[in-house]
This record gives C-alpha cells, structure tokens and sequence, in this order.
C-alpha cells in the first residue's frame, strides 16, 4: 500500500507523520481523531495488509517509504499508549500483528531498529512468535530475540539457527510435517550440516512444508536459492524430484536456478554458483 492509496486524508496525515517522524503532529491527531487507532483502514486489497490499523505503519511493512525516522521507536510508545486508552478490546491483536510485522520486515533490520522495537512490543503486551516467519525473510537476529523473549523453539527455528543440540533433542519427537519444514529451513539457508542430519532420520525430501515458511516450493527449490551446489546435491541423491514445480510460477529446480542469476543484487561469484547448480540439474535430468 502506498499512502496515495489511502482515501481517509486524516488517516494518510497520520501516516505521513508517522513516515516523517513528527510526532508531534502525530499525537495532535491522535488527541482530536483517537479513532484513528481504534477503526482499521477499510483496505480490501492486499494479502497481509488487509484493512489495517495504524499500528502496524510502524514497520514499513509493505514497503512504503523505504526508511523509517529515527523516532520509530517513540512513535510506536505513543501509538500503544493511545491504543490502550482508546482501543483495548483490539490492543492485543493489533500489538501481536505489529509484531510480526516488525520481526519480518527488512526496513526495520536495515535501520537498526529492529530489535528495540521487538523489545517495545513484547513489553507492551505482545505475543512472542517462534520465529520462523522471521526466519522466512532472512532475519535471524530477530528471531533469535524472540526466542530469548519467551517464543517458543521449534525444531525449524532451531534448523534456522544452527542450534544443533536442540535439533537432536527436538527431531526425536517431531512428526513428519515438522521434518519436511525443518527440511526446508535448512536448504533455504544452505546449512549442508543440518541437512545432511535431517536427511539421516529419514524425512522424505519431497513435498510443500505447512505453515509460514515459503510452503509454496519445495525444499530442492529452496537448495537452488540459496546457492549451495551441496545442498542440491544432498537433496538430489535423497530422492528429491527435479520436475517438482513451485505453486506460484510453476517453475522447476532448474527453472529457478536459470532465473535467479537475473535477479538484482547478486554477484559475479554468486551468478557463477547458480550456473553451476543449473549444470549439475541437466546433467542429472539426462
């Protein structure tokens, strides 16, 4: 959503002031509309950001403006103390989706913030997650907060996090599903050495992992993401289908790693990595 989308003008002032750090203006707002906090945006459109509270600006998440003020954090205090005042029956719900979405955004990460937001919202009330949506979208640190703030450790966060001692204690009662995501975890992250354990007690390398992590492609797509040749090579030997597709482009292993070296942010060596795993797979589909 950007803010020209939004129609409500007291709302989009809201926002902007949130996106420009003035909180001043902010709390001016907030004092004559406090149903700005306590009536959602009527915004159908959209996968997770349906019709969404002003809390949740906070993280810039989806991006917006790309950056948040360096008062992000004083802005968010002074958001939860409104929403506490004026908005109780919603305050838990929207303090856990704010969460989530501050523990999966890249904004708050890059700007250092991330952690001091967490710690905000967890002291204000909200629900530590487990950490594996964070872990979906690269942020180890915050997940790794989470799990220090009370979040429950799952067997793929613990994957997601190289703890290998609570691995070997949580895949002892872990059921299939729960391998398969931990599977993934590990392929997604290019982690030969949780893999190759994983692999070991057995867990079928094919099928779509439950829950929040990337269940739309298989763990041998995910191998192909992360670049690590051994990785496919792990899974591929184990039994993992090369004409399994993901089910957002209906692409193969092979088709993802023709199209990732097209993708911005990738280096001479990264491109070369990926066209040695595009190799390896023709070779093995001969």
């Amino acid at each position: 959503m950007k803010n020209d989308e939004i129609t409500d003008p007291v709302f989009r002032e809201a926002v902007e002031a949130i996106d420009a750090g003035n909180i001043t203006a902010l709390e001016d707002l907030l004092i004559k509309y406090p149903e700005l906090v306590s009536q959602p945006l009527p915004h159908p459109s959209g996968d997770y950001f349906k019709n969404p509270y002003l809390l949740w600006f906070v993280a810039d998440n989806p991006i917006r403006a790309g950056v948040l003020p360096p008062n992000i954090v004083g802005i968010t205090r002074l958001l939860i103390q409104f929403v506490q005042q004026e908005a109780a029956g919603s305050m838990q719900q929207q303090l856990d989706y704010t969460l989530g979405l501050v523990v999966t955004g890249r904004i708050p990460r890059e700007c250092g913030v991330q952690i001091e937001m967490i710690d905000l919202l967890i002291d204000c009330g909200a629900t530590p997650g487990g950490g594996l949506g964070a872990l979906a979208h690269g942020n180890v640190s915050a997940a790794a907060h989470l799990i220090e703030r009370g979040g429950t450790l799952t067997l793929a966060t613990a994957v997601g996090l190289d703890r290998m001692d609570d691995v070997t204690r949580l895949v002892q009662g872990a059921d299939d599903d729960e391998k398969l995501v931990a599977l993934t975890v590990a392929a997604f992250y290019g982690n030969t050495r949780m893999l190759s354990f994983l692999l070991q007690t057995g867990v079928n390398p094919n099928g779509y992992p439950v829950g929040s992590f990337h269940r739309h492609a298989t763990p041998l797509h995910q191998a192909v993401y992360s670049g690590s040749l051994d990785c496919v090579t792990l899974l591929v030997e184990s039994g993992a289908k090369l004409d399994a597709t993901d089910k957002t482009y209906e692409g193969t292993p092979l088709d993802w790693a023709m199209y990732m070296p097209t993708e911005d942010g990738y280096d001479e060596a990264a491109k070369q990595r990926f066209a040695e795993i595009e190799a390896y797979l023709r070779r093995k589909e001969k």
